[in-house]
């Protein structure tokens, strides 16, 4: 199945293939792979690893994937969805961006995008949770549009539905 790129104003968010996945988990970059410094990080390679085993498990995920963040053509990280939508029709978002290019908007300009990936793929919302000591991640998603609606010892939840 092919899968379209989603063109921001300024981020192209660009779907994974079995083959892109397989050489972040490696962190070899191919021919023509142009990855930021730092990229991919310890989360890149467990969101991919995630990814790879839920197409070996159930095939190919179609929108409901993970896609790299790029910038002017160079990988600065990557955003997508930890699997299918759950039985209500939730889908799980994850995202993260290299160190150089953070605190400029891009997470939330990528999860507003993949957020209509989403609600264009059928699904009846999103969620997401980050550590309570990353308020960071508070902040994309609420710019995003997806409120904190629960907390715990550890955690903020957020979620928006459609």
């Amino acid at each position: 199945m092919k899968i379209s790129s989603v063109a921001t104003e300024r981020l192209v968010l660009y779907p994974m293939t079995v083959g892109a996945a397989e050489r972040v988990v490696a962190q070899e970059p191919g021919d023509g792979d142009l990855w930021a410094e730092g990229y991919p990080r310890d989360g890149d390679v467990r969101a991919l690893t995630g990814f790879l085993r839920g197409v070996a498990e159930r095939g190919d995920p179609g929108v409901f994937r993970h896609y790299e963040i790029r910038l002017d053509g160079v990988v600065v990280g990557g955003i997508g969805f930890h699997g299918p939508p759950d039985e209500v029709g939730f889908a799980t978002v994850g995202y993260g961006l290299v160190p150089g290019v953070r605190g400029k908007g891009y997470a939330s300009e990528a999860l507003r995008a993949l957020i209509e990936v989403a609600r264009q793929g059928g699904a009846s919302g999103v969620k997401g949770d980050a550590d309570i000591s990353n308020p960071d991640s508070h902040r994309v998603m609420e710019a995003a549009g997806m409120p904190c609606v629960a907390e715990d010892d550890t955690l903020r939840h957020f979620s928006l539905g459609f």
